[in-house]
């Protein structure tokens, strides 16, 4: 048995439209690395080794928003856990695994996590309001420094370091929760405050993601996000497409993230937004080719949304009821453009999608 104290003291003032996620790593076998997510590295150095393996850790994390600190009591058992196993030690090396699933503003976080060794650092933290590798907010923890901190990193440039000096135990699990609403961020250690709530005005929506140091080797268990979502503007041009054709099957789009890679950034099914798409969205997206598919009783197309010079800025993906056997590929195109051409008159440039 190992008691876990969770962060319960910070009541968030989410909207009737909360929701949750469970990053839930148990859904992954062990050596494999997570869809959904990006390795991303601050600083110089090898990227950092993100992969699920096996061990001992709490299972589960109890959350009740309460107006206390409660004491919850977890069974340890083996099970999956993402562990960060570089161990380069340059010094400015700051491995990270960015959550591509979501951008969040007001939220509440908890997760636990396990430094296991490290030479030159041992450390492990979380990443949050991430814009890239140059800009996000951090909250770590260090078993040699004997501290828990916050700090800024705004145009690649560290800020003012703040947080209290507290013993940080290797090889035990700890729990961290951060909350973040407006400019207001709190943040507790196995369920103690760790400093008076810190005002920052320098990102205001962001990632969050899992963050280590140097040659730190560390694990991070099941992590809980309350939230209250945030409807981009491609999401809400699905959403109101849907609505106008309501016998749209399925509806995506994807842009190109900062490795040229295609992701969905909107979705019928927002359990996708963050998955990467195929090489067909790819080269829609570069050269605005236009794609078929068929399947049984359905059709899918793939087609470019240009800027207003024409070049290609996402790739929308329709899945459509097929009529019949007979229906040609022309018609289901003709189809597709008609949707295509409402969705267009919205969209100018990227910022339109984003």
């Amino acid at each position: 048995m190992q008691k876990l104290f969770l962060l319960s003291s910070l009541a968030l003032s989410l909207s009737a439209s909360a929701a949750e996620i469970k990053i839930n790593f148990a859904d992954f076998s062990a050596g494999q690395t997570q869809t959904n997510f990006s390795s991303a590295l601050a600083g110089t150095g090898a990227p950092g080794d993100w992969k699920i393996i096996s061990d001992e850790a709490p299972s589960s994390i109890q959350q009740p928003l309460m107006p206390q600190i409660k004491a919850t009591t977890s069974v340890v058992v083996r099970r999956p856990v993402l562990a960060q196993l570089s161990q380069d030690q340059t010094d400015e090396h700051f491995p990270m695994f960015i959550y591509n699933g979501a951008t969040f503003k007001n939220f509440k976080l908890t997760t636990q996590f396990k430094i296991v060794s490290g030479v030159a650092e041992q450390m492990a933290g979380m990443v949050f309001r991430y814009q890239n590798p140059s800009n996000f907010y951090v909250i770590r923890a260090s078993a040699l420094g004997h501290n828990l901190r916050f700090y800024k990193v705004v145009n690649g440039q560290r800020g003012n370091i703040i947080g209290p000096d507290v013993e940080i135990s290797t090889n035990v699990w700890h729990a961290l929760a951060i909350q973040c609403e407006g400019d207001q961020i709190i943040f507790a250690l196995d369920g103690k405050l760790a400093s008076a709530p810190l005002h920052d005005l320098s990102f205001s929506t962001g990632k969050i993601g899992f963050w280590t140091k140097s040659d730190a080797v560390s694990y991070f268990a099941d992590t809980t996000i309350d939230y209250t979502p945030l409807i981009s503007p491609a999401q809400t041009l699905v959403n109101d497409t849907l609505k106008q054709y309501s016998r749209i099957l399925g509806l995506k789009i994807y842009m190109l993230d900062d490795k040229g890679q295609p992701r969905i950034v909107a979705s019928k099914d927002e359990s996708e937004i963050g998955k990467i798409g195929t090489d067909a969205e790819k080269s829609t997206l570069q050269d605005g080719k236009v794609y078929y598919g068929h399947g049984k009783g359905t059709v899918e197309v793939d087609m470019a949304l240009t800027d207003r010079n024409g070049d290609p800025i996402a790739a929308v993906r329709f899945q459509l009821k097929s009529y019949s056997l007979a229906e040609t590929q022309d018609s289901v195109l003709d189809r597709a453009r008609i949707i295509m051409n409402v969705m267009q008159k919205r969209v100018l440039s990227k910022q339109d999608l984003m």
